[in-house]
């Protein structure tokens, strides 16, 4: 396509495109393919630019891009794609982010790992932000730094030569010498252009990086990205009061939260999660200099979770990765002590995550005997006091709930509770995280704030609008979804009392763990271990496609929750816990249910599900 039909076709999708593409966090796994994410979508609407065809029916038929949009999505695709058309490049090697500065880790991580020389070259000065001291020494990146005035100063390089551009977003130079072009803009974040075949093998891993350490450029700038490479004038909004909307989502946190420390808001929440692990493990160098990190998490948790801190674990020494054992026969409490007692012996320091309830099964600890074990004073085998356990609580599924507070039952303990803002704080409108310490925790808060900075990985203004507009009804909207669930997961038991569900008792209810996702272990059939299993999973994806084509316009084959209407239906294993161990994968049917939907439908056709048993 010549360019200028290109950007005419590229105006008649931005006007006929569907409103999910802007305002939709997560996209269906019913027409997704992970191994072939932004790919097939690229394939497929390619197909489309060809035929000149962009209205909304052929447009909403696309293939998923990507299930989550902290990954990518259509219009992050789109964006690259055209950038990629406009400079003869593959839209594959054109990576959109939100962060400044997590382009340049994503390659920095990839060459530490392989022990290869990274040249930084840049005109002008550095961001602020790029603290050079703290990404060699916590970081363990290694890098040169070569001022230059524009790209063609470039020399050749024995390893990766990366060149920051702050000056156009469109205005790319690029030459043979450079490997990455790396454009950033104040506003909208940054573009990363891979180049040449030789350097292909590191668009996986910088993807991976926008996966799990970041997120990718947010629809609305992307949005408004293409509408300024087109010559229009931006898509017309009001001008968010950034100042009055971050005072007012701080203060929200801190009421739900029941404590009076400063909140941090990130871009999401493994961008909250990547700041407070990268905060704690520079709170360590720092106060607890030589000794060895050993970080604890369920192997079972949030995929992202996983995979994070093992990602970590990988390019820095001192982190060791302990597998806490919280679901089914395993007690997390049990689990926990165990651990805790290994770690002190060995002089360590121990940072604990977990999700309570727990995922997928919904199970809640005893929380007494939880913040004994965490508040216990343990010895070293030399008989010194032992380093205290920090807590990184991912209260996701129960935000509403009060660790934190003066009284309440951490208080304690060295405590950082972290949400997803994508769930009940935004109701699914925007991927922001957050994290909140309590009084005993916030000694590390600064830390993690440093970091979340280093990344450029902050909430953006629009994210906070979103959020100071959703955090005020939260609550209610947490409750009604409950009920709602509770109400279909009596109807299960009533109907198909041999199926087993995993939700929390009336008894944890009243003591203020009201979620509303439950997962789902339906009856099987077999003579084998693996005949039933085989049936089982069967069985799942029975009833989620038997959900979705009954009732298309709530159900949803989706890892979500705390969205403001419908259903969502999946299988963990599919995405959420994409990047677990095969053996902790748990393949049982998750369901999220939200404040607006309806019930009795459902009910309707759980029953004819039932039928066919």
């Amino acid at each position: 396509m010549v360019v200028n039909k290109m950007l005419d076709y590229i105006k008649k999708v931005l006007e006929n495109m569907p409103t999910s593409w802007l305002g939709l966090t997560t996209h269906r796994l019913d027409i997704y393919n992970e191994k072939l994410a932004k790919v097939q979508f690229l394939e497929h609407f390619e197909i489309l630019a060809n035929e000149n065809t962009s209205n909304y029916s052929a447009l909403n038929e696309l293939p998923t891009a990507f299930d989550y949009i902290r990954l990518g999505h259509p219009l992050s695709c789109v964006l690259e794609w055209l950038i990629a058309k406009m400079n003869n490049l593959s839209a594959e090697g054109v990576i959109s982010f939100s962060s400044k500065t997590m382009p340049v880790l994503a390659i920095l991580r990839k060459n530490l790992l392989e022990n290869k020389k990274t040249q930084i070259n840049y005109t002008g000065k550095l961001p602020n932000y790029f603290d050079i001291e703290i990404l060699r020494s916590i970081y363990g990146y290694k890098f040169e730094l070569n001022q230059v005035d524009n790209a063609s100063e470039i020399s050749e390089f024995n390893g990766s030569n990366i060149f920051i551009s702050q000056q156009d977003l469109f205005s790319i130079d690029l030459n043979a010498n450079i490997d990455f072009f790396i454009n950033i803009h104040a506003n909208y974040g940054s573009i990363v252009l891979v180049n040449g075949e030789k350097n292909k093998n590191y668009i996986s891993e910088i993807q991976h990086v926008r996966r799990r350490e970041t997120i990718a450029m947010t629809p609305k700038n992307c949005f408004e990205v293409l509408n300024i490479l087109l010559n229009q004038s931006s898509f017309k909004t009001i001008k968010a009061d950034a100042a009055a909307n971050k005072i007012a989502v701080l203060d929200s946190i801190k009421e739900v939260c029941n404590t009076t420390t400063t909140p941090l808001v990130a871009s999401s929440g493994l961008s909250i999660q990547y700041a407070i692990l990268m905060g704690l493990v520079d709170y360590a160098k720092e106060y607890h200099k030589g000794k060895s990190i050993k970080i604890i998490v369920p192997p079972n948790c949030y995929g992202g979770t996983n995979d994070q801190v093992r990602r970590a674990a990988a390019c820095i020494e001192t982190i060791e990765i302990m597998d806490l054992l919280v679901d089914g026969d395993h007690d997390m409490v049990q689990s926990l002590d165990f651990i805790l007692n290994k770690i002190a012996a060995e002089d360590a320091v121990p940072y604990v995550i977990a999700e309570i309830p727990t995922n997928p099964r919904v199970e809640v600890p005893d929380l007494v005997k939880l913040r004994n074990v965490l508040s216990s004073r343990r010895k070293t085998e030399s008989g010194e006091l032992a380093i205290a356990p920090v807590f990184l609580l991912d209260q996701t599924f129960c935000p509403n709930l009060h660790f934190l507070g003066e009284a309440d039952i951490l208080s304690t303990v060295k405590t950082i509770s972290f949400a997803s803002g994508s769930k009940f704080p935004s109701g699914g409108l925007c991927t922001a995280g957050y994290c909140i310490a309590n009084k005993k925790g916030e000694i590390l808060i600064d830390k993690i704030d440093l970091h979340l900075k280093l990344c450029d990985n902050e909430a953006t203004d629009f994210q906070m609008e979103l959020l100071a507009k959703q955090l005020p009804s939260m609550k209610k909207r947490i409750h009604d979804a409950y009920l709602n669930t509770r109400d279909f997961v009596n109807f299960i038991k009533d109907n198909l009392p041999e199926a087993k569900i995993n939700f929390v008792s009336e008894e944890l209810a009243k003591a203020g763990f009201t979620p509303s996702v439950f997962s789902l272990d339906l009856p099987t059939k077999g003579n084998t271990d693996e005949e039933k299993e085989a049936y089982k999973r069967n069985l799942n994806l029975k009833l989620i496609n038997m959900m979705i084509n009954e009732i298309p316009n709530e159900s949803k084959n989706c890892v979500s929750y705390g969205q403001l209407k419908g259903s969502y239906w999946t299988i963990p294993a599919t995405s959420t816990q994409g990047t677990t161990k095969e053996d902790h994968k748990d393949y049982i049917a998750r369901v999220s249910l939200s404040p607006q939907m309806d019930i009795e439908l459902h009910k309707k056709v759980f029953l004819k599900f039932i039928e066919t048993l």
